[in-house]
């Protein structure tokens, strides 16, 4: 990561129900004060290169589709990550993985996990704990996430400025 601090917040959504989508709007507006520039962006169309953001840190918000498959619009950006691999060690991310264990016990919130395993293969580093949100519990998954992302914000850039 360059010696600046981060100074962007890119949420990169995978989604079929727009939970995902929807916890990612509640971040942007939640947390607008603690960093400069807060972009949410579904995962359609992304490639590798969207990690070539300088200055920025990434959360991957992600709910699971299926037998614990990445949603349909992450399908293209996942496998993007294997087919053009490419050494992601200047990354800094989070992780919210959004599923249902009442429904699925063992796939449970898999979308979100599989990003994190291959973007760690990759070299990139996961900042703190990962939030794993249950559809099946009485949470409100956007107040959730947004309380995450205030603290995970102020870890990842205290991180940064230890850096």
């Amino acid at each position: 990561m360059s010696s600046a601090l981060p100074s962007k917040l890119l949420i990169l959504v995978g989604t079929m129900t727009n939970t995902a989508e929807y916890v990612a709007q509640a971040i942007e507006m939640d947390s607008a004060d603690l960093i400069g520039q807060i972009e949410v962006r579904m995962m359609d169309g992304l490639g590798p290169e969207v990690f070539d953001e300088p200055n920025a840190l990434y959360v991957i918000c992600s709910s699971t589709y299926g037998s614990g498959d990445v949603p349909d619009n992450a399908q293209a950006f996942y496998a993007s990550l294997d087919s053009q691999p490419r050494y992601l060690g200047h990354v800094r991310y989070g992780l919210i993985a959004l599923g249902d264990s009442a429904q699925y016990p063992m796939t449970f919130a898999n979308g979100g996990r599989q990003f994190d395993e291959r973007l760690r293969d990759l070299g990139a580093v996961r900042i703190g704990e990962p939030l794993i949100l249950d559809a099946s519990s009485d949470v409100d998954p956007e107040a959730a996430g947004a309380a995450w992302c205030r603290a995970w914000l102020a870890q990842a850039l205290a991180a940064a400025s230890a850096a």
